[in-house]
């Protein structure tokens, strides 16, 4: 009984080293484990690789007791810091794909606030279409200086730069000739479809339908002007002239979505029509 009974505490005391080692090599496992999984959600939120692997805060392991293995103490320690940096990763993970979730939503709803714009517009005047052309939008001022000959009263007539076309339709806007700038617009987007000006163009010959108390295709050429070309010089300023023109249709909520868009998309845009924001929001009734 003697011998059985010691010889079952020589067996505890060789499988003890066994099952101290056994959890160090656990604990790494789970550390590796851990580390890969970072490097995936880094290749997640940097996917063009230039993220540097950030090394979890385990590296230094708690000093080990008599013959190399960790103290009990040492080993809970280590442990807790594990499990602490799995529940951050896990809260990491899960906090990038709801990022990524409001994000489609945010483009979803973008692109719903277009469609719907659209298809209300055709219906208030399917009749009046804008020429299908892809223009590059710009800031409006001052017309460009027009070369000697341009002749005011014309159309596209004679012109013989995008420039120019532009300064003719931009001065009988100017003069309140409406209709003819709307047709002189019309008629220069429609020869220089490429120019930087095209956007220009657009821009105004919807300006022009709006100050001609016509909105609802003011707002048909503005919209197509910021669509065709959002990276156009006057993209910013079509989407504040679509806000008014939808604000006349009494479209107020509409409006102000296009303005939040307008916020959204151009952080950047130029002063005027910046300084323009506040009334275009108070005009459409808009929250905030």
């Amino acid at each position: 009984m003697r011998f059985h009974l010691l010889g079952l505490i020589l067996m505890a005391s060789a499988a003890a080293p066994a099952l101290a080692q056994e959890r160090p090599a656990s604990i790494d496992r789970r550390i590796e484990r851990i580390e890969q999984q970072l490097r995936a959600v880094q290749r997640r939120v940097f996917p063009d690789g230039n993220a540097q692997f950030v090394e979890p805060e385990i590296a230094d392991r708690p000093p080990a007791g008599p013959g190399g293995n960790l103290s009990g103490d040492a080993l809970t320690s280590l442990t807790a810091r594990v499990d602490a940096l799995e529940a951050q990763l896990r809260g990491l993970t899960g906090q990038i794909e709801e990022n990524g979730f409001r994000t489609r939503q945010v483009e979803q709803q973008l692109a719903q606030l277009r469609a719907d714009l659209t298809s209300r517009l055709d219906r208030l005047e399917p009749a009046v279409r804008p020429p299908e052309t892809r223009p590059e939008p710009e800031p409006e001022a001052e017309p460009a200086p027009s070369r000697p000959g341009a002749a005011e009263g014309t159309l596209t007539a004679g012109v013989d730069s995008a420039e120019e076309a532009y300064n003719a339709g931009f001065r009988l806007w100017e003069g309140r000739r409406y209709e003819e700038a709307q047709a002189a617009l019309d008629s220069a987007a429609t020869r220089y479809p490429n120019s930087r000006w095209t956007s220009w163009m657009r821009n105004l010959q919807g300006r022009a339908y709006l100050d001609d108390n016509k909105p609802a295709t003011a707002a048909r050429i503005l919209l197509a002007n910021y669509q065709d070309n959002p990276q156009g010089e006057r993209a910013a300023d079509s989407l504040l002239y679509l806000s008014q023109a939808l604000t006349r249709l009494n479209r107020r909520s509409e409006a102000c979505r296009v303005l939040d868009e307008l916020a959204r998309v151009y952080p950047n845009m130029r002063a005027q029509v910046r300084s323009q924001l506040p009334r275009a929001r108070a005009d459409a009734r808009c929250e905030g």
